[in-house]
């Protein structure tokens, strides 16, 4: 398939954005968190604040869908062919992948199988939810599933974006602050543990490997079209994605310093004194 062609002006726009974001993306990629994943007991507590970010993701994904097309009924013609396109697409592979054994499945719950399959807890993401889908009250899902505080202010700003109904900075903060920061240094970790402990980590290993492959390559070049035909030529609506950009950046910093402490104060709570 043809990757989109994005006019020239636009392309302008993009650069800046990614020169702009470049210095929080570098502290993404070389995060310390990184470090202190030593076994599948880190990497089980570094997937139980991960995956709200992987819900969010999906719920941010619907966002842009619901905004872009018309998902209601009766059905009418809404927006751009081109940029309902772009959307569909990415939502048809985020939301009906494929699973080791070719089993449909959306990321999230590829996901919350790996979490399974290493032994990770799921309890707080699936009371999180259930709350959720049964009140509507974030609140109460927060506090019924004791959500780690700073995935709950990840989860936090990223409804506050849905919230906007700005499907610019929805586009802008998907496609930049969410696409492609997984680094190698993780990837590489991870072949570790596989070795280490074979069929714990297969399924995480696998969706690390078609997060790559799908959202790190084409998808990642939808979203650039579609955000750069929702800012079109508008200076405001890009210098608010680059705001909005930035601050999701800020935030997954943050979410990242979070895991980071919980994985720390865990092995110094592990070690024993030896006199």
């Amino acid at each position: 398939m043809k990757k989109p062609v994005i006019a020239n002006s636009m392309k302008e726009h993009i650069e800046r954005i990614r020169r702009a974001t470049q210095p929080l993306r570098e502290q993404i990629i070389n995060h310390k968190v990184y470090t202190v994943i030593k076994d599948i007991e880190d990497l089980r507590l570094f997937m139980e604040y991960h995956v709200y970010a992987v819900w969010d993701f999906m719920s941010l994904l619907k966002a842009l869908q619901n905004n872009l097309t018309c998902t209601t009924v009766p059905w009418f013609p809404k927006g751009s062919a081109d940029t309902r396109h772009l959307i569909n697409e990415i939502v048809v592979g985020e939301e009906a992948d494929v699973d080791l054994q070719g089993n449909r499945k959306s990321h999230f719950e590829l996901y919350l199988d790996a979490m399974g399959q290493c032994g990770a807890d799921t309890s707080k993401i699936s009371w999180f939810v259930d709350v959720l889908q049964s009140t509507r009250d974030f609140d109460k899902a927060f506090a019924a599933s004791a959500t780690p505080s700073h995935a709950r202010e990840f989860v936090e700003f990223t409804f506050n974006v849905i919230g906007s109904n700005k499907d610019y900075l929805q586009a802008a903060i998907f496609t930049f602050g969410r696409e492609d920061l997984i680094p190698a240094m993780f990837l590489s970790i991870i072949n570790d543990i596989h070795k280490n402990f074979p069929g714990s980590v297969d399924i995480f290993k696998y969706y690390l490997e078609r997060h790559i492959e799908v959202d790190g390559d084409h998808h990642s070049h939808l979203a650039l079209q579609m955000t750069a035909n929702l800012c079109g030529d508008n200076e405001q609506y890009w210098n608010e994605a680059e705001d909005a950009t930035l601050l999701s950046l800020q935030h997954r910093i943050a979410l990242w310093d979070g895991v980071y402490e919980a994985i720390a104060k865990k092995n110094t709570a592990g070690l024993t004194v030896v006199d």
